[in-house]
């Protein structure tokens, strides 16, 4: 039997630039890096949107301090919207602790209803919340949907960083460029003596991003304060980039903007003006 044929990646109407954020296992952060990356790229001034693909646990809706239900126009859902994010979620429409129970097919549906059939507007950037992993809801997205690039999450902890290069293969398997690794729980900053205490080891996604010769995008510490800022609904981002747990996510936004800018740019043609 002779290779499968690609499916063809459609674009989705209004939406410049779809990243996607992914880790190799769960508990690295993800989903406090997506928050507050998506809160930060809006305060710079970019219309952003939030996809949160994980489908059996999503918690954007938790940190985002969110829990209502969109309507529907039509055919067309509407999402909410928070921190002038535009936001859509299976924690909207299956709230409470209910276990969704699905297959393969079940979620690559859901997944293209809410990329198509999601009234996005128009948005420079639509952030989309991997599951931890490299399974059915990545494949299904990444297969179907013209990414502009990916980022991936990991801690500096080996077991962590060796299913971090998993997600990096993933990506590049199917050609979907890699706009940097962000490692998270980088170091923790004692608060009574300011000592720096390097919880899951130190250094690890700097080497790792190295080896695989793609971008590092920085360090984030272990705080408290981002832990307390999600589970209340209130990421740090909302207080600006001055504040200096927030200062992070702004840096890594930047980071973003520019290489999502780089991306777009290298699959752009070439066009030769004759003299």
């Amino acid at each position: 039997m002779g290779p499968q044929a690609e499916q063809p990646k459609l674009p989705i109407p209004g939406v410049q630039n779809l990243i996607a954020i992914g880790s190799g296992k769960g508990g690295v952060g993800k989903t406090t890096v997506s928050v507050n990356l998506a809160i930060a790229l809006s305060q710079m001034g970019h219309r952003v949107g939030l996809l949160d693909a994980d489908v059996y646990g999503p918690n954007v809706p938790l940190m985002m301090g969110i829990h209502e239900t969109p309507k529907a126009i039509g055919e067309r859902i509407q999402p909410l919207e928070k921190y002038g994010v535009t936001l859509m979620s299976m924690g909207f429409l299956n709230p409470g602790d209910r276990p969704l129970i699905w297959r393969g097919p079940m979620l690559h549906s859901v997944i293209q209803q809410f990329l198509r059939s999601v009234d996005w507007g128009e948005l420079e950037y639509l952030l989309i919340d991997l599951p931890p992993g490299t399974g059915d809801v990545q494949l299904s997205l990444i297969q179907t949907a013209p990414l502009t690039g990916a980022l991936v999450v990991t801690t500096p902890s080996d077991v962590s960083l060796e299913d971090a290069r998993k997600a990096v293969n993933m990506f590049g398997q199917v050609r979907v460029p890699v706009l940097g690794l962000v490692e998270n729980m980088s170091y923790l900053i004692v608060p009574s003596t300011g000592e720096k205490l390097d919880v899951f080891g130190t250094g690890g996604g700097k080497r790792t991003a190295e080896a695989m010769q793609i971008p590092f995008l920085g360090e984030l510490p272990l705080d408290p304060q981002v832990r307390v800022g999600g589970d209340s609904g209130s990421p740090v981002a909302i207080h600006g980039e001055q504040d200096d747990r927030a200062e992070g996510f702004f840096r890594i936004a930047r980071s973003v903007e520019e290489r999502a800018a780089e991306s777009r740019g290298a699959k752009k043609p070439t066009i030769e003006i004759a003299d």
